[in-house]
């Protein structure tokens, strides 16, 4: 699948990791949950991913936007620690970064750095599902109608 926004599949994973980038990503929920066993569990993102930024034409002062909602999963997540605020505005995303394992464990350590909030977990990789195709749009963020609500769905677009 290629269409006008360049995005070329509807699930990436942290093999895709070199090709993605998250700067100015809006989250708009964030879940840990817990199976029937005991941790780790799974840390999931709703947020809106920028799948590219689009330069303005040539009498345009401004960037227009490709963007989609998606579902960042991190399975068997651990060690999770962070911090938000203080709040003055929506989480953004400024960066998400794949860091050496600081200890005799496989698991990277990812750090999501963010402006106003920063995380900082364990876990061994992470999926991420575009749940609508791409819309061309002129600001950094969808609405809730464009982006079908807040949602953890695992499900990608079609």
């Amino acid at each position: 699948m290629t269409d006008p926004s360049g995005l070329s599949k509807a699930v990436w994973t942290d093999a895709d990791f070199p090709q993605m980038g998250w700067h100015d990503s809006r989250i708009h929920a964030l879940a840990y949950l817990e199976d029937d066993d005991p941790p780790p569990g799974r840390l999931l993102l709703d947020l809106d991913y920028i799948v590219r930024w689009v330069e303005p034409a040539r009498r345009e002062k401004h960037f227009t936007f490709w963007i989609t909602p998606a579902t960042l999963v991190f399975d068997e997540a651990w060690d999770i620690t962070g911090t938000i605020g203080p709040l003055h505005s929506s989480l953004e995303i400024a960066d998400l970064h794949r860091l050496d394992p600081p200890d005799d464990y496989p698991s990277p350590l990812w750090h999501v750095e963010g402006q106003e909030f920063d995380l900082k977990l364990r876990a061994r990789g992470f999926r991420q599902y575009f749940r609508r195709s791409p819309q061309h749009v002129d600001r950094q963020v969808l609405t809730l109608a464009q982006r079908g609500g807040l949602s953890f769905a695992e499900q990608p677009f079609a």
